[in-house]
């Protein structure tokens, strides 16, 4: 029988059970190398937290709120995506991986997606606001209706991704002229 919390707040915590967390906060948590496969967080809130490097093979994250997190190197597409629906505030998000993953009803709000790779990936009508997406992969990414006002440093190719009624903003909209190789003054 799998462990259940309910309710309760982790704080400093290197090490947490596998089971079910619902409602459940962590806060200045180093689960960095920490596996998390096959538990399941809903409604649960992570704040300052380190995860950088943790296996999350089939963990759930349903409606989970990620603030001032340290990610580097999470495979999203591992975890269960069923509900899949986080909320990522002011993260490092680099190396991570979205590979496949429908990202329709997750949040991203100024985060550093370094290196992140979103090939394959869902993100239809996602809002990326302040996100810094250097070096960041976009292959046959479906960004339609996609807000990336405020995104910057991307490089997406218009004829390998679906764009369709995205919105950008000048300057940056030019990262979807990079694979031309040309100057704009």
């Amino acid at each position: 029988m799998s462990a259940y919390f309910e309710d309760e707040i982790f704080e400093q915590q290197g090490f947490i059970k596998t089971g079910d967390y619902e409602g459940c906060s962590f806060k200045n948590c180093d689960l960095s190398k920490a596996n998390l496969s096959g538990t399941n967080f809903i409604d649960c809130r992570f704040e300052n937290c380190n995860l950088s490097g943790a296996v999350i093979v089939k963990t759930s994250f349903q409606e989970t709120v990620f603030s001032n997190c340290k990610m580097l190197g999470l495979h999203f597409e591992d975890a269960n995506t069923f509900l899949f629906t986080p909320q990522f505030g002011d993260c490092a998000l680099t190396l991570c991986s979205f590979y496949g993953v429908t990202l329709k009803n997750a949040g991203f709000t100024n985060c550093i997606c370094h290196e992140a790779d979103f090939t394959d990936a869902n993100c239809s009508g996602i809002v990326f606001n302040n996100c810094d997406f250097l070096h960041a992969k976009f292959e046959n990414t479906n960004l339609k209706k996609a807000d990336l006002h405020t995104a910057f440093n991307y490089s997406i190719d218009p004829e390998g991704n679906k764009i369709k009624k995205a919105s950008f903003s000048f300057p940056a909209v030019s990262g979807l002229l990079d694979k031309y190789d040309i100057r704009i003054d």
